[in-house]
């Protein structure tokens, strides 16, 4: 209620604006005074019940102090402690890109006004030094502080283009209109806010729903970037995947207004924003990670100019970093608590998610191997019988050759041939009976061999098949012989089947080059066998499982001969790798220890 009696004293009367009335009594002035005062005042209040946009409510607070003063123009700002600014929520009749949209405290008669905390009247604008002139035809100003409590919330502004355009008694009416918006602002804010945090909400209990079913991780990962960014309305959200033993961190998702991938896959920890909340094992925020040029030397930041603030989540299990979820925020934004709980807790959730994942994926991987003994079991079954009915036309075909007693001059072709079908004979021989055995070949049976021989050897063994498949080979023996402790047979047959794996990659003919070299080391000098192909190379989706028991790149491939290179080699106490592939080619590594 506003109280009656003198109208200045309570900024109700406004004398010098209205026509003379002739007869109007000044009781009569006083009562439209008393009106005008009490409908502004109305209209304010019934905000708080009217609407619940507080966008909606600051116009509305702009257009009744604009009418009810019959100012030319006007501004609300309202005060952002982040920046220190004074920034334009709501306008009317000031020129647009105008710098009076962002104003510093102290700065003209509304950041005077910041300052003081105390409503200002100037009646001439042309005469006060201090005013900032925006529109060349105003005259007078008057701006009032909105205070809630000793908060500064933000200042009306209001402006005529005529002289003493406004008088004390409308800067006090002014303040009163000020302190009712004042009253009502917080209010509408505050019930925003709970909107706000019950969508916020309603959508993070969906979320953690729909991360415990995604089974696939990148799938997972996409779902907690996308609906980071949506819950807290942020520019952009990325999620880093920690790899401890290498000290780095890899992009797993990026969800943003423009796609992006960083300039290498791992990305070392010193050189990134996220590196301290691994370390210190807790979330972290950054007020204006645009505001120092030392921002720009970190990798992990996306290069978008647009980014200012950052908010990083760890996602912890088990005292266990498993990654971070980075939130960016459009505006610099100071995080209140509600925002770095739901973030922990988006973290959290995904950490539990990425566990399960984990866990499903072992689980699989279970049942494949499972699958794959069950094979290799009812493979050594068959194997054992196949290999009892060969034993014996191999025993006769061995006695069959050994009475044919050819004998060939030393030069001729045909003596190296017989050499290797008796050796062929005698490996086939060995095979079935380990497979008979059930055993694997003792290392009694291992002896010393040039490796340089065993190449030349084994390319006279398919020196017919890769020129039936116009395949050229390239191998320079290097000078000396570099021996090894092995079963030569079983070497060959590594050899061979590398050999034929390079062939079937080049149905169109090519070229096989063929490469030794030694390796010093502490347990040993090793030497290394390089077989490379022109072909079309190992397909990037299973390199990493081309070892694999029954995994295979070709319809009628059987997946085994690179599964059982590996064991034969691991036997000899050596290893084999892909050294390289691409379109271009490929590149197998074969390792063996020197003897000693």
């Amino acid at each position: 209620m506003l109280p009656t009696g003198r109208g200045r004293q309570w900024g109700l009367a406004k004398s010098g604006r209205q026509p003379k009335l002739g007869r109007v009594s000044k009781e009569s002035l006083q009562a439209q005074e008393n009106t005008r005062a009490l409908t502004a005042l109305l209209r304010i209040s019934a905000l708080a019940t009217r609407t619940d946009d507080p966008a909606a409510a600051l116009r509305e607070i702009l257009a009744t102090c604009l009418a009810t003063f019959a100012a030319d123009a006007g501004s609300l700002s309202l005060f952002n402690p982040d920046r220190g600014l004074l920034e334009v929520a709501v306008q009317h009749g000031i020129p647009s890109g105008s710098s009076y949209h962002h104003l510093k405290p102290g700065h003209g008669i509304t950041g005077r006004v910041v300052v003081n905390r105390r409503p200002a009247l100037i009646p001439d604008v042309t005469v006060e030094p201090r005013y900032i002139a925006v529109r060349p035809t105003a005259r007078c100003e008057m701006a009032v502080p909105l205070l809630d409590g000793e908060t500064l919330i933000g200042v009306i502004d209001l402006e005529s283009d005529r002289t003493a355009g406004f008088s004390p008694s409308d800067l006090n009416l002014f303040a009163t209109l000020a302190n009712e918006a004042a009253r009502v602002l917080p209010r509408l804010w505050q019930v925003d806010r709970l909107k706000a945090k019950a969508r916020q909400l309603e959508s993070l209990v969906n979320t953690g729903q729909t991360l415990v079913t995604k089974l696939e991780r990148q799938e997972l990962f996409d779902t907690l970037t996308r609906e980071a960014r949506h819950m807290l309305a942020a520019r952009a959200c990325a999620l880093y995947q920690h790899e401890a033993e290498h000290g780095s961190v890899r992009l797993a998702s990026f969800a943003g207004e423009a796609a992006w991938t960083p300039p290498d896959g791992k990305l070392p920890l010193a050189s990134c924003l996220v590196g301290t909340a691994i370390q210190k094992r807790r979330q972290m925020s950054y007020a204006d990670v645009s505001a120092s040029p030392d921002y720009a030397e970190l990798v992990d930041l996306p290069p978008d100019p647009g980014l200012k603030s950052a908010l990083v989540s760890p996602l912890l299990a088990d005292r266990e970093v498993l990654g971070v979820l980075v939130v960016f925020t459009g505006e610099v934004r100071r995080f209140d608590n509600d925002e770095k709980r739901l973030c922990a807790t988006l973290a959290g959730l995904g950490a539990v998610a990425y566990q399960n994942a984990r866990l499903y994926a072992r689980i699989f991987q279970s049942e494949d191997t499972l699958r794959k003994n069950e094979r290799l079991t009812t493979l050594g079954l068959l194997a054992a019988e196949i290999a009892h009915e060969i034993r014996n036309p191999l025993t006769v075909l061995k006695l069959l050759h050994g009475g044919l007693d050819l004998a060939f001059a030393p030069e001729d072709p045909r003596a190296t041939d017989m050499r290797v079908i008796r050796e062929k004979l005698d490996q086939l021989e060995a095979i079935v009976s380990r497979v008979l055995s059930f055993a694997k070949a003792p290392s009694a049976l291992h002896s010393r061999w040039s490796l340089v021989d065993i190449v030349a050897d084994t390319l006279v063994l398919v020196r017919h098949k890769l020129a039936q498949g116009r395949v050229a080979v390239h191998f320079t023996p290097p000078t000396g012989h570099w021996f090894v402790e092995v079963q030569k047979g079983q070497i060959q047959q590594v050899l061979l089947n590398l050999l034929i794996n390079s062939t079937q990659a080049m149905p169109d003919g090519g070229a096989i080059t063929l490469s030794l070299s030694t390796e010093p080391r502490l347990g040993g000098a090793v030497v290394h066998a390089d077989i490379s192909d022109t072909g079309t190379g190992v397909p990037e989706a299973i390199r990493g499982q081309i070892f694999d028991s029954f995994l295979s790149g070709r319809p009628d491939g059987t997946g085994l001969g690179l599964a059982i290179a590996k064991r034969i080699l691991l036997s000899h106490h050596g290893d084999i790798c892909l050294l390289a592939s691409s379109p271009a080619g490929t590149t197998m590594r074969m390792t063996l220890p020197l003897a000693r």
